[in-house]
């Protein structure tokens, strides 16, 4: 988690303050009973890690000035580590060779579409004819099918590792393109 959090934050400050707040609500939610398999504490930990880093990253936008937003893009892109960019490299190459793996041609298209290419849902949904309702549940059972057969390549630790990093990696994707700036 430390390394997670490390990674996805600007500094160790946060990261420690993250790492901390990470403990303290796993803890609550541990006496809540809210962990009802104990195998599972570790992605557990990692989820409600990955849930602060996001929070933390909704906070900072909300906070931001557009002065300062050079100053920020420049600070995150040198931040970066090698190790970070030679594992967000291998997670991208994972990801690709199980979305090449789908069975399912429209569960591929619709997961490149909107998740990669960042395409409009409304303009997916008219490409195929579905409505709101009916495109959210095409991609949450293309979710679940990808889910499923990257669980079955690689492990439901691997699995959950490499969703864990696909979804920092679109948080700071996100967060680097509407702070005024490409990555």
């Amino acid at each position: 988690m430390a390394v997670i959090l490390d990674r996805h934050t600007n500094g160790r400050p946060e990261a420690e303050d993250l790492f901390q707040d990470t403990f303290r609500i796993g803890l609550e939610k541990l006496r809540r009973g809210e962990l009802r398999e104990p195998a599972k504490l570790p992605g557990f930990l990692a989820q409600i890690a990955r849930s602060l880093a996001i929070e933390h990253y909704r906070k900072i936008t909300r906070r931001k000035t557009d002065a300062d937003s050079e100053a920020v893009l420049d600070a995150v892109a040198s931040g970066e580590s090698p190790l970070a960019g030679l594992l967000a490299r291998e997670n991208a190459a994972l990801v690709r060779r199980v979305l090449q793996d789908l069975a399912n041609e429209r569960d591929r298209q619709i997961l490149l579409r909107f998740y990669i290419a960042e395409e409009d849902k409304d303009r997916i949904s008219a490409d195929y004819g579905l409505s709101s309702l009916q495109f959210n549940r095409v991609l949450h059972r293309a979710r679940q099918r990808y889910k499923e057969l990257l669980t079955e390549r690689f492990g439901e630790d691997r699995a959950a590792q490499v969703a864990g990093a696909i979804i920092l990696l679109l948080v700071t994707l996100w967060w680097r393109e509407h702070l005024g700036g490409g990555a």
